[in-house]
């Protein structure tokens, strides 16, 4: 086999605990070496079992069914395979199967947006490490470029928030228009520093928001964790809801752009946690899906697998 023949796709996700039974050692995977206090471990895994677990393994196993069907149709007609950094199957696991199948070479796909040390640059090391430890014969994996502004990505997200702002202004009246609150995961100021992740937030923010013509909008900040005397990327949605609620806002729609599919941290920390501060800020809340398995999402996956191929094929 030629060396620059890809034969395969890898999607390297988070991961997430399936069943409750799963929940401790999971968390233990993610924060393995990190000083998380106890009682936030606590808290955490009080949302994962008050939902019964996570669907992200489930999301992103159809995001890679999708995937390889586009691939069938639109070409390369690549196997999609799926490998996590915290849970089965690991990454190790999943490069073990695909060397057993004969596979020598994939495009890399990282499932996330925006680009942070812990959001990307982990995710490139870790790959590296389990091809390091099954040591002759690994697959290479050639990594595609980062997909923040991405045309079809800013397309798919624009149309979920189209969709809430239609249910948020069909809940009922309300005075003025529903506000927009964009959301990404926050992470230590001192990381945001050294990388691009908060101006690839807020130009999603704003592309998404223009395209889905958006009344007003802004950005905030959700699921920080850590010491909670370093500083991390603000304001928490929370705060947010009920500074807008202070300046009369009624109606709010939340899109959660620095996320990918709908797992513990979209369905609880904006659909429970936020739901209950609107609540009693008097705020009426609309929450946007994620892209998940949105038809144009998957041709935005496509498209860069093709860019892979193409420039390296």
């Amino acid at each position: 086999m030629d060396d620059t023949h890809f034969d395969s796709v890898l999607l390297v996700g988070f991961g997430g605990p399936e069943r409750i039974e799963d929940i401790r050692p999971f968390l233990a995977n993610v924060t393995r070496g990190r000083p998380i206090p106890a009682e936030r471990l606590d808290e955490v895994a009080g949302h994962y079992e008050l939902l019964g677990g996570s669907p992200f393994n489930r999301l992103t196993r159809r995001q890679a069914a999708a995937l390889q069907e586009e691939l069938r149709h639109s070409g390369p007609a690549l196997p999609v395979h799926v490998g996590m950094r915290n849970w089965q199957p690991t990454l190790r696991e999943t490069l073990a199967e695909m060397r057993a199948q004969g596979r020598r070479r994939a495009v890399g796909v990282i499932l996330s947006a925006q680009q942070t040390e812990a959001g990307w640059d982990r995710y490139i090391h870790d790959v590296a490490e389990a091809r390091a430890a099954l040591g002759p014969g690994a697959p290479d994996v050639l990594f595609a470029p980062p997909w923040p502004d991405h045309p079809l990505y800013i397309e798919a997200m624009a149309e979920r928030l189209s969709a809430a702002l239609s249910a948020a202004r069909a809940a009922g009246p309300a005075p003025g228009e529903p506000h927009v609150i964009c959301t990404a995961h926050s992470v230590p100021v001192a990381m945001a520093a050294e990388s691009a992740y908060a101006e690839q937030v807020l130009a999603a923010a704003a592309a998404i928001c223009a395209r889905a013509a958006a009344p007003s909008w802004s950005v905030a900040y959700q699921s920080r964790s850590g010491n909670p005397r370093d500083p991390w990327l603000e304001p928490d949605v929370n705060d947010a809801i009920r500074a807008l609620a202070g300046r009369g806002v009624r109606d709010v729609v939340v899109i959660p752009v620095g996320f990918i599919c709908d797992h513990v941290e979209v369905l609880f920390d904006i659909g429970v946690e936020a739901m209950a501060t609107a609540e009693q800020c008097g705020v009426r809340l609309v929450r946007a899906e994620t892209v998940n398995d949105h038809p144009t999402f998957i041709r935005m996956l496509a498209d860069i697998v093709r860019g892979v191929v193409e420039r390296r094929g």
